[in-house]
């Protein structure tokens, strides 16, 4: 079987886990995921299966969207729960509704994050996470990343006796963001110690949760409905205009040829080229030689 499968991953389970369970269902070696989803996080996580793992860099480069809940009032070392407590202050008088979205407009466009100690962000070919369990520090790199929108869902919530604040948001956001980090971020705008203390990913590779299947589905599944959980290899690359092309231009193709810049009138994007009713290969225009050329062959078959 060939596609990409949303599946709705259960927290407890890494993703790894769910590549290797699906594996198992689908009887083949060659699926990948587009995306870590944290263990203690669940939602859409694209699968790809067979040669649909050609389009996982294009899925992973799709924006993202969350919901999920951020305390105030105290911090962890992994900046959700499942780290020790590292800071805790008081929170005497809750902040307003206004205070809150000022803050969270800070934390929009286009901005710099470092990723948590606890990621799997390599460092001198050493993931963050190992450096953390190791009890050792080491500078993290500052990254560019993109949040298009940080808001609140529903008022928050204070807790008098815990004197603890809960926000309740929904953000959408680029590649490599973390979202548990914005959680930090958030607090120190507001000048109190913040954790992300639950997560869902609403929607991934241009999938939603809607659309995502459980793997307890998966394992119920017949042969012919796990086909039909599959979306085709094409549905990657929907944003791209298609191309037809002619049996000598697909001749071309087929041996990594160039195609006339005239193929296609706009050379700023990407062109997805179609034989047979199958998607074969993404192109893009080179400037220098003047043709378009492969960035991507998807099925040469």
């Amino acid at each position: 079987m060939d596609g990409i499968l949303p599946l709705n991953k259960d927290r407890g389970m890494t993703s790894h886990d769910a590549v290797f369970k699906c594996r198992k269902i689908f009887k083949t070696r060659k699926v990948g995921h587009s995306g870590t989803l944290d263990p203690n996080v669940d939602g859409v996580l694209p699968i790809c299966i067979g040669r649909a793992t050609k389009a996982v860099n294009y899925l992973m480069a799709s924006g993202k969207v969350y919901k999920g809940e951020i305390i105030l009032g105290f911090s962890t070392e992994t900046e959700d729960l499942d780290g020790e407590i590292v800071a805790k202050k008081a929170i005497e008088r809750p902040f307003s509704q206004e205070q809150i979205d000022q803050a969270m407009a800070q934390l929009t466009g286009e901005i710099v994050q470092i990723p948590p100690m606890y990621s799997a962000v390599k460092v001198n070919g050493k993931r963050l996470y190992e450096y953390a369990r190791a009890g050792q520090s080491v500078e993290r790199p500052k990254r560019k990343i993109t949040v298009a929108y940080f808001k609140q869902t529903k008022p928050s919530t204070y807790d008098a006796t815990k004197q603890q604040q809960t926000l309740y948001f929904e953000v959408g956001c680029g590649k490599g963001t973390y979202v548990r980090t914005l959680a930090l971020d958030l607090g120190e705008i507001l000048g109190v110690p913040a954790v992300m203390s639950d997560l869902t990913r609403l929607q991934s590779g241009g999938f939603e949760l809607e659309q995502s299947v459980t793997l307890e589905q998966l394992a119920n599944a017949t042969p012919e409905e796990l086909e039909n959980y599959l979306y085709p290899l094409e549905y990657a690359f929907r944003s791209y205009p298609k191309v037809i092309l002619t049996e000598q231009q697909w001749q071309k193709v087929q041996n990594g040829g160039f195609l006339p810049a005239n193929i296609f009138k706009d050379r700023t994007t990407k062109i997805l080229l179609m034989y047979g009713d199958k998607a074969r290969a993404l192109y893009y225009y080179d400037d220098k030689k003047g043709v378009f050329r492969s960035e991507q062959m998807l099925d040469l078959t």
